[in-house]
């Protein structure tokens, strides 16, 4: 019995020992890790270059992917920032990175912006896209109606059939991850009234789709040249009764007049009759404005940037439109 109660009090021992072992090592290796991303951070903010890429983003939900990310002027913790979510990261900078050969150049543009005191001082936060694009940036919903829209275009839409639309997941990303480490790392503003999306053609209607899946995470969103024509326009059915609350956030639309943009006036004009009986007020909480010989590409998003983003970011911002001189 003593033996037993000996060899019962080894083991304990030993087993307590190593519990406390390996608490301390994973202790250590939490410090580290810590320790590791503390200084990667620190280095990050405090670089003097105000572009940051953070390469292959890992992700739960989707595929890694690059993110780009704006500091603005004279960066400081001590400020707090709105942000602004952009899709397709690979043109909004960089026209070496950009498919076109052409970007939105938005760097060069918030610059002149911050210049004439136009606008406050933004984060711009841009993931790229992937060979996914269109599952990720074509809403899922309504489900019923997109389903069968891409069942009778199969032959248009074959990657689509089998596999599925990933839009649910894309936000996701978004807004269970990305949001999370920006907010972690930089000095932002959490809520919906410093947090904005922004994008074109299918980019326009992901931002709009976000807007209303997450109006508790979103205070704005900026659609330009929206692609409401994918699979026949079946997103109107969607935003008919899922637009977000007008007395808390604004939207804002564009499109031209050339090429692929000439579809778009017959959709828009539905959708701007669903915002003024939502309760969105032109020019106040809801701009949407027709772009005289606009077409379908960068070098076009890049010549009205200034516009969208004074509707997110100034004060006035249904001055700043009324001031464009391009209302329809």
């Amino acid at each position: 019995m003593r033996n037993d109660k000996k060899q019962w009090t080894i083991c304990s021992r030993v087993f307590s020992r190593r519990s406390q072992l390996g608490l301390v090592l994973m202790l250590l290796v939490a410090i580290s890790v810590n320790a590791q991303e503390q200084k990667s951070t620190k280095a990050k903010v405090n670089n003097t270059q105000r572009r940051i890429q953070i390469k292959n983003f890992s992700s739960a939900y989707v595929e890694p992917r690059n993110v780009e990310i704006l500091l603005p002027p004279n960066y400081s913790r001590k400020k707090k920032y709105s942000v602004i979510y952009m899709h397709d990261g690979q043109n909004v900078f960089d026209t070496k990175a950009s498919f076109s050969g052409k970007s939105w150049q938005t760097d060069k543009v918030l610059d002149s912006l911050y210049t004439d005191k136009a606008i406050i001082e933004a984060i711009i936060v841009a993931p790229w896209n992937t060979t996914r694009r269109f599952r990720e940036y074509m809403p899922q919903k309504p489900d019923v109606a997109v389903d069968s829209a891409i069942r009778n275009n199969a032959d248009k839409y074959k990657d689509e059939a089998l596999k599925g639309l990933e839009s649910d997941q894309y936000l996701k990303f978004l807004v269970k991850e990305l949001k999370p480490f920006i907010d972690r790392r930089f000095s932002t503003k959490f809520g919906p009234e410093g947090t904005f999306i922004m994008g074109s053609s299918m980019g326009g209607l992901i931002s709009l789709y976000a807007i209303c899946e997450y109006p508790e995470v979103f205070g704005g969103a900026a659609c330009l040249s929206t692609h409401w024509v994918a699979l026949n326009g079946v997103f109107l059915k969607y935003i008919q009764d899922k637009l977000p609350d007008p007395s808390k956030h604004k939207i804002y639309f564009d499109h031209g007049t050339v090429a692929l943009d000439s579809l778009y006036a017959p959709y828009q004009l539905q959708v701007d009759q669903l915002m003024r009986k939502q309760g969105y007020l032109i020019h106040q909480n809801f701009v949407s404005l027709e772009i005289k010989g606009a077409s379908h590409t960068e070098q076009d998003w890049y010549n009205r940037l200034h516009i969208p983003l004074q509707f997110l970011l100034s004060k006035d911002a249904h001055k700043t439109i009324l001031n464009n001189q391009i209302i329809k």
